[in-house]
């Protein structure tokens, strides 16, 4: 068996582990373990990579070693710095700026290999569709996930930026990388003809084209809209790196590209129902301007806030028979996962039954929650998504809702505001509500939280650590 043979086995074992990294991430219980099997399976693939690099005709010289290992340091030193500094409420931004580079890359890869080709005797038609497909999309995910990045880091604004003639602008960008498109495989068919140098320009002007488009179609869409988009800019991430496979004829590139293009995909149209919305609609129009651009819908009901105190709200607890915890991104922004555990240990100590309700869209990204919460040993058979839980609330005697603000608006249910529509935990059903919350700011939706005038809603104003340090000690002093 020659080094080639070897080689191609690898990369097929690499794509192996993807596949059932992917599947093990199903469960947060076996998560870990597939992304280590995830990990391990492209290590396999990059060694492979470089072997095939070394042992081809002519080996690699000194410039080629110089670029591949100053690509290790820098990339294995961001990627380990990453992932020990940043923070989980800070993994969205981060999953965007990883997108960008992914898109990035694999549009370099095309115009590398089309300039090769371009060179010598010409790309084939199958080759630069392929080409074509990855600039363009490559260069789209490039500048729309760098925008989205700066939107939920608070580098650019997270209302809806729309500019005169921007709509306009971008049709016009999507009918020229189009028209540009179909020049370019036209020349390769031989039905137009086309000299290297024009079809290097055409290509230019796609890129062009795809990069300002990037610009304009997510500028438009509110901040409270990120998690969807860049989620779709995952998947198109993942489709460029799959066309880019096919440039290079890499097995390998190919199947992890569809495998993040697929799962990209399905994971935005989960999240889109989880707002009762369509991807066409969010990509349109933004949910909110994300920094308190709405008003309060009409026809909402009155009312005033009720504050509570620690020790009251110990007194609920201690004594309730059910007990739901409703986590939402204040929770994970004070890392009160730890506090929450605690509280719930203690609660289960005196005979309380407590449970956790995860909305499919709590927090930043699906699964947020559910990371937050194993991390300190929640057990997993706890942690109950919306539809398991949502019958739950009429028997329950307490809800403590932690930083969770427009999964739990009752407004959802009504027609004629940012959020109608949107599956929402029906924490008002329960006897009890207790909303544990630093101010009465609104969430992104940019509208005013109806279950905080419920004459059954108790506001404990805290931070979300600090109020759970407090109920735990007076829980204890009970």
């Amino acid at each position: 068996m020659d080094i080639g043979t070897l080689v191609y086995l690898a990369q097929l074992g690499g794509a192996v582990c993807f596949v059932l990294g992917l599947h093990r991430m199903n469960s947060p219980a076996t998560a870990r373990n597939g992304n280590l099997l995830s990990a391990g399976g492209m290590v396999v693939a990059v060694l492979a990579t470089l072997v095939s690099l070394v042992t081809r005709e002519g080996g690699l010289d000194a410039i080629a070693w110089v670029i591949i290992v100053v690509g290790f340091a820098v990339g294995g030193g961001l990627g380990l710095y990453t992932a020990r500094n940043v923070q989980m409420t800070e993994m969205p931004q981060l999953v965007s700026l990883f997108n960008a580079v992914g898109g990035g890359a694999a549009a370099l890869v095309a115009i590398a290999d089309f300039l090769r080709l371009t060179g010598s005797a010409g790309a084939p038609v199958s080759t630069t569709v392929f080409v074509v497909l990855d600039v363009a999309i490559g260069a789209v995910t490039f500048t729309g996930s760098l925008i989205a990045s700066g939107k939920l880091m608070g580098l650019i604004s997270g209302k809806p930026i729309i500019f005169p003639g921007s709509r306009i602008l971008t049709v016009v960008l999507a009918v020229v990388a189009v028209a540009g498109t179909a020049l370019l495989v036209l020349g390769a068919a031989g039905t137009v003809s086309l000299d290297g140098t024009v079809s290097v320009l055409v290509l230019g002007l796609i890129l062009a084209s795809a990069l300002v488009f990037g610009v304009t179609m997510v500028l438009p869409i509110g901040g409270a809209d990120m998690p969807v988009v860049i989620s779709l800019l995952n998947a198109f991430t993942g489709t460029a790196v799959a066309m880019a496979g096919f440039v290079l004829d890499s097995p390998v590139l190919i199947i992890s590209g569809a495998l993040v293009g697929a799962s990209g995909g399905i994971l935005t149209k989960l999240m889109a129902d989880a707002m009762n919305r369509s991807i066409l609609n969010i990509m349109i129009g933004g949910f909110g301007g994300g920094e308190g651009t709405h008003a309060a819908g009409a026809g909402g009901p009155g009312g005033s806030v009720r504050s509570i105190g620690a020790d009251d709200v110990a007194i609920q607890l201690a004594y309730a028979t059910n007990v739901i915890v409703v986590p939402g991104y204040g929770l994970a922004v004070a890392q009160a996962q730890h506090a929450v555990r605690e509280l719930a240990e203690l609660l289960e100590a005196k005979g309380v039954n407590v449970s956790y309700a995860i909305h499919p869209v709590a927090g930043r990204m699906p699964g947020h929650m559910n990371v937050l919460l194993a991390e300190a040993n929640v057990p997993y058979p706890l942690l109950k998504e919306m539809d398991e839980i949502n019958p739950e609330f009429d028997r329950c005697d307490v809800a403590l809702v932690i930083g969770a603000n427009d999964v739990t608006n009752p407004a959802a249910r009504r027609p004629g505001n940012p959020v109608s529509g949107m599956p929402i935990l029906n924490v008002d059903h329960a006897k009890s509500i207790v909303v544990i919350k630093r101010s009465m700011g609104r969430g992104y939706a940019g509208i005013d939280n109806e279950l905080y005038v419920n004459p059954k809603t108790g506001m404990l104003f805290a931070d979300a650590k600090a109020g759970l340090a407090d109920l735990v000690a007076a829980v204890k002093a009970l």
